[in-house]
């Protein structure tokens, strides 16, 4: 108490209060901006965009020694600060029976792209779901009409002369109007026991009129499983991040003790924020997709593809090619489990937790 005493009374203190005094609406205004810096600086780095209650990040910001106190800035409550956050824009924020939650809303350059191009992906998926789903009811609408034409009409027999006898005359090129037409052409089960007679060469259908139909014809769903393989094989991403994929810390923002160390990632954020969880001091960092790259492992170890037509799917390691940063691949997951993925960057894939 007395050296609270002895620094009010003292020079220093009482030279401010007479600076204060004269312009209390210029401190004010200095110390107001001091703490929204802070506090808005504080919520964007340790919660990102997540929702979170506003009264978590203030005990947390009132944690740090060198803080500004409310009582200081034109906010008389938290409360207050909350509702001009949200009039100002910097924040969405919305009241709840258990209290105010806020938001940051990142305007960051890099960000607002990054949104647009998930937008624009997003739009893009569905445009391919509405096409598929077209292709998929025009096959079945022509599968319907080809399976009607090939349906056999059946009609009944009709006779003019009910003692006409039917005969079948299985000797081919045989004339109809030769010398043995005026026989009796005899019983239908004579004349259908005796082998015809050759009496020159055999004819041929022409293979080249009308050749073998050797390929099956595809179906819709092997037409659009075609498609879908020619759409991935084409698709790339600027992300790759992926959870339990070991990566390599390559910036040195954060100091000789974190570079070039690697890590397994834990939980990915937004596609691009990862954090990772460092494998020899166990110490957990959030960090950006740039700061990190793949690790490629031994032969013979596993591996995850990030990126292009096989994404997703997990491999052996079987070779790699150090002349072109490329490496053979043995998909060992799904459907394609065999197939082997040669000159695959080492980008696109990542060694396996």
């Amino acid at each position: 108490m007395n050296g609270f005493k002895c620094h009010c009374m003292s020079e220093s203190h009482q030279r401010q209060l007479l600076l204060a005094s004269e312009n209390p609406q210029q401190f004010m205004d200095y110390f107001s901006q001091e703490f929204r810096n802070d506090f808005v600086e504080l919520l964007r780095r340790r919660f990102g965009t997540k929702r979170v209650h506003n009264n978590i990040v203030y005990n947390e910001y009132i944690s740090h020694r060198e803080h500004v106190h409310m009582n200081a800035t034109q906010w008389e409550t938290l409360t207050d600060f909350t509702k001009w956050l949200g009039r100002e824009g910097l924040c969405k924020v919305d009241e709840t029976p258990k209290g105010w939650y806020i938001q940051y809303i990142d305007r960051d350059p890099e960000t607002i792209k990054r949104q647009e191009e998930l937008e624009r992906k997003k739009k893009q998926d569905l445009d391919d779901e509405e096409r598929t789903a077209k292709f998929i009811e025009e096959q079945v609408k022509r599968g319907k009409s080809e399976k009607e034409e090939e349906t056999p009409v059946y009609t009944e027999l009709n006779r003019e002369n009910e003692e006409e006898k039917v005969v079948f005359n299985l000797a081919k090129g045989a004339s109809a109007s030769g010398p043995s037409s005026s026989k009796p052409s005899g019983s239908l089960a004579n004349n259908a026991l005796k082998p015809p007679a050759v009496t020159g060469p055999v004819k041929r259908k022409d293979p080249t009129l009308n050749p073998p139909k050797d390929k099956k014809k595809k179906s819709a769903l092997d037409e659009i499983i075609e498609m879908e393989e020619k759409k991935k094989k084409t698709e790339r991403t600027d992300h790759w991040l992926h959870p339990e994929i070991v990566v390599k810390i390559i910036t040195k923002k954060l100091g000789e003790k974190y570079y070039k160390k690697k890590a397994v990632v834990k939980e990915v954020i937004d596609r691009y924020t990862a954090i990772v969880k460092l494998i020899d001091s166990g110490d957990k960092l959030k960090l950006d997709q740039t700061h990190l790259e793949t690790v490629i492992p031994v032969p013979g170890k596993q591996v995850l593809i990030l990126n292009g037509g096989y994404k997703g799917n997990f491999g052996t390691l079987e070779s790699i090619n150090e002349k072109s940063f490329s490496a053979t691949i043995v998909i060992s997951s799904g459907p394609l489990t065999g197939r082997k993925v040669e000159g695959l960057p080492y980008e696109d894939f990542s060694k396996m937790a």
